[in-house]
């Protein structure tokens, strides 16, 4: 309760984010190590915050891009058995012992999700945005994978076996995310989506009245089946 309570506190004082997200094994003479951090600068200038694990590689990278153009660089560093290394580029910095909580940060105070390569916890994340959003659990975000040649594999696995063989997405499913190697393109859409979303007035509005605490729509209860075998309304 006490990281809750801490996190709603302090993120609530901190610019619209941008969660950024990908392998702490990235060293700093890699590629994508130099396009983190040139997004987060691009999203500074934007006026975005940027938020990330707080850890080396990826998220080192995209915190030094926001602190460095003199943007708010939002660490959420974890407790873990092998003591994570924090980054020195955090001008906001808070810890969690429970992932759970930490991940309610990220999405509660994120307008978008930008994916660079990386392991189990860059996937998590990602597959994490497209059940809230494909669930409408949330309401949609930007999404953006970066790294062609890294993402398109899993992609079309996603597409030949999800989609093609057993239906289990939509087709309409394939457009909650964007594929670039384009840091400019971005975060201008980012920029452009964040607008428009904030333009909508309507939205606002319905956000303002259905939301959780960790920033998702409260729902509708499941229904239950009864003993006859048909289901009945539990809200009723």
């Amino acid at each position: 309760m006490s990281e809750f309570v801490e996190g709603f506190d302090t993120m609530s004082r901190v610019a619209p984010a941008v969660s950024i997200f990908g392998s702490a094994r990235t060293n700093s003479d890699d590629p994508y190590y130099g396009l983190a951090e040139q997004l987060a600068a691009e999203l500074v200038r934007r006026k975005f915050a940027v938020l990330t694990g707080g850890g080396p590689g990826i998220m080192e990278a995209a915190n030094k891009g926001a602190a460095e153009a003199g943007g708010e660089s939002i660490g959420l560093n974890i407790f873990l058995p092998t003591e994570q290394s924090a980054n020195a580029y955090q001008t906001v910095t808070l810890d969690f012992r429970y992932f759970f909580c930490r991940k309610v940060m990220f999405v509660k105070y994120a307008v978008a999700f930008v994916c660079f390569p990386g392991g189990f916890g860059t996937m998590d994340e990602f597959f994490e945005s497209m059940t809230l959003i494909q669930t409408n659990k949330t309401e949609r975000f930007p999404v953006i994978l970066v790294g062609r040649e890294f993402w398109s594999p899993l992609i079309d696995w996603v597409r030949k076996h999800q989609l093609d063989e057993h239906a289990y997405v939509s087709p309409e499913d394939m457009d909650l995310f964007e594929i670039t190697d384009d840091i400019a393109w971005a975060a201008n859409h980012i920029k452009e989506q964040y607008d428009k979303h904030i333009a909508d007035a309507s939205t606002a509005a319905r956000l303002a009245e259905d939301l959780t605490a960790e920033g998702t729509y409260t729902g509708r209860q499941p229904r239950r089946a009864t003993t006859r075998g048909t289901y009945e309304d539990l809200a009723r």
